[in-house]
């Protein structure tokens, strides 16, 4: 992921999306090559001079003031997800940014965090990391999501379930919905941590084994959701309607909290009391599993 080419592809992919009449420019003249605004129209909205726009589009933000960076931000109509997403782009190359986005999340959360999980009784929670890995679940957690825990080794992960596995398509209701948010998701991530082994590998696996993410990694969007809905077709229960919302853990940057939750009187709500009665004797007969004794030669 070269740091450059995602500032010149985020801002050329930006103001494609924008026609000069919608921002109250001309149309008359010579034709147009490509779509939306051109970089002299960018710079004249946004105060700027063509040649010094220019070269912030071809990757020269680092020494931007905030100024030029709002002034661009308003100029292209980025809301606050790619408003942040700019402004990480643009500082990323400082010394602070660099030694940041080295850092490796935790594979694992504080004890003291997982009994916060725990005590979630009736509603499923995990935490995950800026990768999507499911680094943590409470029992309703870990039900809610059990197509994905199926024969794992280690934490999950939401983006390779969404991308490689053929069953997400049948678990997401709203499939293109949720790998276009992931998808976006990764996108911020790689913002705010460039140098993130995990992922730069993550992405490049993705990109070489679906096509789907690569076209949907080539749009450059970004977003950030604190609340919505997510509809999931559950192997055991079936539909289950259930709002989300997320926490950023300030204890540990990049982790997320999700909690899930149905609205009373719904099948939702009916069937998310089933999968509470599904988990609690799943873990029951794990329970009676690791307490028998065993066998005697």
């Amino acid at each position: 992921m070269d740091h450059r080419s995602q500032i010149q592809e985020f801002l050329a992919t930006r103001r494609a999306r924008i026609s000069p009449q919608s921002v109250g420019l001309p149309v008359a003249g010579r034709k147009r090559r490509v779509p939306g605004l051109r970089r002299e129209e960018v710079a004249a909205l946004a105060g700027l001079s063509v040649d010094y726009y220019i070269r912030l589009e071809r990757g020269a933000l680092t020494n931007a003031s905030d100024s030029v960076l709002q002034a661009i931000a308003r100029a292209l109509r980025l809301d606050a997800a790619e408003q942040a997403h700019l402004i990480d782009l643009a500082r990323a190359d400082q010394p602070s940014a660099a030694s940041r986005s080295r850092r490796t999340s935790p594979a694992a959360i504080a004890p003291q965090l997982q009994m916060v999980l725990d005590a979630l009784v009736g509603v499923p929670a995990l935490v995950r990391s800026p990768t999507l890995d499911m680094i943590a679940t409470n029992s309703l957690g870990r039900a809610l999501y059990s197509v994905l825990h199926i024969g794992a080794r280690k934490a999950p992960s939401l983006a390779r379930f969404t991308f490689l596995d053929p069953h997400a398509r049948q678990f997401w209701c709203d499939w293109d919905e949720v790998a276009d948010d992931l998808t976006a998701q990764l996108r911020a991530a790689a913002g705010a941590n460039p140098l993130d082994r995990a992922l730069i590998d993550l992405v490049g696996e993705l990109s070489t084994r679906s096509d789907t993410f690569r076209e949907l990694w080539a749009r450059h969007d970004v977003r950030a959701h604190g609340r919505g809905t997510k509809r999931f077709q559950h192997p055991v229960v079936g539909a289950l309607e259930l709002r989300y919302d997320l926490l950023h853990l300030a204890a540990e940057p990049g982790l997320t909290m999700i909690t899930y939750t149905a609205e009373p009187g719904t099948t939702s709500h009916d069937n998310l009391s089933l999968l509470a009665s599904w988990a609690a004797s799943q873990e029951s007969d794990i329970d009676q599993n690791q307490s028998a004794p065993s066998g005697q030669d």
